[in-house]
């Protein structure tokens, strides 16, 4: 029987906040919130592992994954919070823009609901 691939989130996940915590106690990253930074990651992930590659996780997943990594640079010092807002804005905006391509699938619950609505309205037979 092969495990599902879903099944690998809660290790993965273990590792990761293991591996943050190991930095913040040896000094190599002090004073990281690994919480707040690995749960940004995490919902990134996520999105995909969950739901796939759509028009939506093309936006949320990226998104969050980028916030993780400046909210990184911003708790050592690399990045003050007034230039790491209008990033996200920025980086939101193109997500959006990607995300309208035609190349990316529409999400299939959007497709469901449409079908279900659709077909409500139609007359009986």
């Amino acid at each position: 029987m092969k495990p599902s691939s879903k099944t690998l989130i809660f290790p993965l996940l273990l590792i990761t906040i293991g591996l943050g915590w190991l930095l913040t106690t040896l000094g190599v990253a002090p004073g990281i919130d690994w919480v707040w930074t690995l749960s940004l990651a995490a919902m990134g992930l996520l999105a995909f592992f969950i739901a796939g590659c759509d028009k939506i996780t093309i936006v949320v997943g990226p998104f969050f994954f980028i916030a993780s990594v400046l909210s990184v640079l911003r708790q050592t010092g690399r990045l003050r919070v007034d230039v790491e807002i209008p990033v996200l804005v920025i980086v939101a905006g193109v997500l959006l823009l990607i995300a309208r391509s035609p190349a990316g699938p529409i999400p299939k619950w959007v497709t469901e609901q449409s079908e279900l609505s659709s077909s409500a309205k139609s007359p009986p037979k």
